[in-house]
């Protein structure tokens, strides 16, 4: 549980997000919280392994320290047990079959990012939404996944088990008058950017009214204002108005009366997302309305959920588009926003693999597969680099050993043996049976991982650690001496 200055509650086990929403004044842990930040935005997952990774290898590296050995042979060390790893990673992975209509595999790595979230006990449901969303707007001859198109909103109320993936756009808003009508089929729509209200000058103005007549007279001008706005948009063929920004109650009334639904206060990346969708022009004068501007979408309906009567607009069969919405349910605002961020990393996860559909195996299999390599290497090195080979070997070992621990197993009696049985069977996918499954094969528990977030991992890990060894001194200001 996070608890900012302004009594913000959020709790997570999101590495990413811890690291970012903590007061660290530390200047090197500081460099581990910017490693978290490149692995989240190069990859999406993966953000607490590689600062185990790097604790882990600076924690080797002090021990060499100690022994007397010079930072720059253990960076040059760690750099060839780094390459070490990476070329085995090439060797181990495997091929994983991916298409539109065979998407199991996609899917046991979906659910190997969300075994250790918060909605791990809807683990096969959020792995589908993930799998679906990144299906839908796929392009899998170019190997291309345009995020811009996957739009996640959370509502709190309802279960987890209750959110579902919407073909269509979900905006979080309403029509804004309750009289409108609730569904429009076959929608022309008018996207404006411009406020639905007379213009204001631009000058200091005082204007003076001297009579009831005078005041009528300003009124009569408004409304005809207002008149002939809502006309124009009607002579245009549309039949709602999507608003950047809000209209007060003259002209509400005015569009409801000229049965032309309308929604005020739509964000601009909305705006945007619904421009691309349903092909129409983003309008910033009424001057500029014309049909050819107009954007076409099959259905656009509000529904509420519950009994909190909080409302939502849908817009589908968009012919341009597509965009679809993934809509979260929780108990309570913190769950849904913890669901929100699970969600991403396994949306993100699939997006790697249609990438990239080469795979290691989870559960600490591959760094102990790494580690096996690298210690084997470590003896063909002459010098002192050799030690830092072995060091880098030992530190790879931290992953497998935390998962064991966190499972219930005793660690070092635990990653002996697996490691052992990697060795004698020859399989790089033996690894931490932490779902206590009664098979150690990460294959066929179906338990994978990206190889480029593996390869990721490691080459983020050991730049910052190599980074760090080279500081021979720190010049700061006298009040952090």
């Amino acid at each position: 549980m996070l608890v900012s200055p302004d009594g913000e509650v959020i709790i997570t086990n999101d590495g990413a997000t811890i690291l970012e929403k903590m007061e660290i004044h530390h200047q090197t842990a500081r460099l581990l919280v910017e490693l978290s930040a490149s692995q989240d935005n190069e990859i999406g997952d993966g953000t607490t392994g590689v600062v185990v990774l790097a604790g882990a290898i600076l924690e080797q590296a002090q021990r060499l320290l100690d022994k007397g050995i010079h930072p720059l042979k253990i960076a040059d060390g760690f750099e060839k047990a780094c390459d070490i790893a990476v070329k085995k990673l090439d060797n181990i992975k495997e091929e994983l079959n991916i298409s539109k209509n065979n998407h199991n595999f996609l899917r046991k790595c979906a659910m190997t990012a969300l075994g250790s979230k918060v909605v791990s006990q809807c683990q096969t449901h959020f792995a589908d939404l993930a799998v679906q969303s990144v299906l839908h707007v796929a392009d899998l001859e170019r190997k291309d996944v345009n995020f811009d198109l996957i739009k996640i909103v959370a509502k709190a109320g309802g279960a987890l088990s209750d959110s579902q993936f919407i073909e269509g756009i979900v905006i979080d808003k309403d029509f804004s008058h309750p009289q409108m009508e609730k569904e429009i089929k076959d929608a022309k729509v008018c996207i404006l950017t411009c406020p639905f209200e007379p213009p204001k000058p631009k000058t200091k103005h005082d204007l003076e009214i001297k009579s009831a007549e005078d005041y009528e007279k300003l009124y009569q001008m408004e409304q005809q204002y207002f008149v002939n706005q809502v006309k124009r948009v009607k002579d245009s063929g549309a039949n709602i108005v999507l608003c950047q920004w809000g209209f007060d109650d003259e002209a509400n009334h005015l569009l409801m009366h000229n049965k032309l639904p309308a929604v005020r206060w739509v964000g601009g990346v909305e705006i945007e997302l619904l421009a691309i969708a349903t092909g129409a022009r983003i309008i910033p004068r009424f001057e500029e309305i014309k049909p050819e501007k107009l954007g076409k979408a099959g259905v656009i309906r509000e529904f509420s959920f519950g009994t909190s009567n909080e409302k939502v607009l849908l817009i589908q069969e968009c012919e341009h588009s597509k965009a679809v919405t993934v809509l979260i349910r929780g108990g309570s605002r913190t769950i849904c926003d913890e669901a929100k961020r699970c969600l991403f990393d396994a949306i993100c996860v699939v997006r790697n693999m249609i990438k990239d559909n080469n795979v290691v195996g989870g559960g600490g299999a591959t760094e102990l597969a790494c580690s096996i390599e690298v210690a084997k290497e470590a003896d063909k090195i002459d010098g002192i680099e050799q030690y830092a080979v072995r060091a880098f070997a030992d530190a790879l070992e931290e992953i497998p050993l935390t998962l064991a621990q966190n499972s219930g197993f005793n660690p070092i009696d635990y990653v002996s043996n697996i490691k052992r049985m990697q060795v004698e069977d020859q399989n790089p996918f033996i690894g931490v049976d932490a779902m206590q499954k009664g098979t150690n094969n990460m294959y066929e528990q179906g338990i994978f991982e990206s190889v480029n977030s593996k390869k990721q991992q490691l080459q983020l890990a050991t730049q910052v650690v190599k980074m760090i060894l080279k500081i021979d001194d720190v010049i700061a200001p006298q009040e952090y001496e």
